[in-house]
């Protein structure tokens, strides 16, 4: 009862983490237009850190870091958290949202990949068939974006950068998820979101700085700030704690399922917040992607038995 009721609770950390991802992700184009590119990451990153000073402090309990340890913490900072940000924030700023959402729509799959090759996670055929339906999902519902909104038009030297990055993006989430299911072994999911936040933060100070000394504060709009202390907290505190919450109960390939509402969030922002339209095939989209977690959730007959 304890441990299903446990993987019940992981189950909605990790989606509704995964939602505030493609949340955050959507409103990330007005902050973008707002503020320059590490102005933007080095204050999600100083905001996030204020946030998180608490979780900082080391608990009693808690095993003094090895040197795999502390390399792993880097890691999952620099690539989970630097890279990714710097990646999605440009990379989203030179492509359209329908390419981005057809490139994010192949993290499941890299994670189970990754999952598979560094974990030695095993993957069975309805991890695989899940993956399947979501990405299928996610993909038409690219494609529908792309039918009824069109393609901006863009520099193509951009949109291939764009892609790239979005692509690096990718890589970077399922680096991020595969190695914070190493970490959870170790460390509370609290002390993990403090730490690499602030590897994060030390990382873009320079570069922060740079942007900061010749920006004008008083130049962007009022909504601005408020979007800021939205994006900074989503991103930095509350996705990266309750995906860490959830790992810990999950294997990663499983979890790599959750990821198709990243960009099923970043939709639904669209038609919410932005007024975008939506159709008979975007039911069809959220269908198919939720038909793959449902599959990837539902409790296999050896777990049945034992309860």
């Amino acid at each position: 009862m304890n441990t299903a009721g446990s993987r019940l609770g992981a189950y909605a950390c990790l989606a509704l983490s995964m939602t505030l991802v493609g949340s955050y992700i959507a409103l990330t184009r007005p902050l973008v237009a707002a503020l320059p590119v590490f102005l933007l990451a080095w204050l999600r990153f100083g905001i996030g850190g204020i946030a998180m000073l608490r979780w900082l402090r080391k608990p009693a309990s808690e095993p003094v870091l090895d040197r795999r340890t502390r390399g792993l913490i880097f890691l999952e900072s620099f690539l989970g958290n630097f890279m990714f940000t710097l990646c999605m924030v440009t990379g989203i700023s030179m492509t359209s949202a329908v390419s981005a959402g057809v490139i994010l729509s192949a993290i499941p799959g890299m994670v189970a990949l990754f999952s598979w090759y560094f974990l030695k996670e095993s993957i069975g055929p309805r991890t695989w068939a899940s993956l399947a339906l979501g990405v299928g999902g996610i993909a038409l519902l690219a494609l529908v974006q792309a039918d009824d909104h069109g393609v901006e038009q863009l520099d193509p030297a951009k949109i291939w950068l764009g892609n790239a990055l979005i692509f690096c993006a990718v890589l970077c989430e399922s680096a991020y998820a595969v190695i914070g299911k190493r970490l959870t072994a170790v460390l509370s999911p609290k002390r993990i979101s403090a730490i690499i936040n602030l590897c994060s933060l030390v990382l873009i100070t320079p570069l922060g700085l740079y942007a900061a000394w010749g920006f004008d504060f008083t130049a962007p709009t009022g909504w601005v700030w408020p979007l800021l202390v939205f994006y900074s907290l989503a991103a930095s505190v509350w996705t990266v704690w309750l995906w860490m919450t959830g790992v810990r109960f999950v294997p990663a390939s499983q979890a790599a399922v959750f990821m198709v509402l990243m960009p099923l969030g970043t939709a639904a922002v669209g038609v919410l917040v932005l007024g975008e339209s939506f159709t008979t095939v975007h039911v069809y989209a959220f269908i198919l992607a939720l038909a793959g977690l449902v599959l990837a959730t539902l409790p296999g007959r050896s777990a049945l038995k034992s309860s």
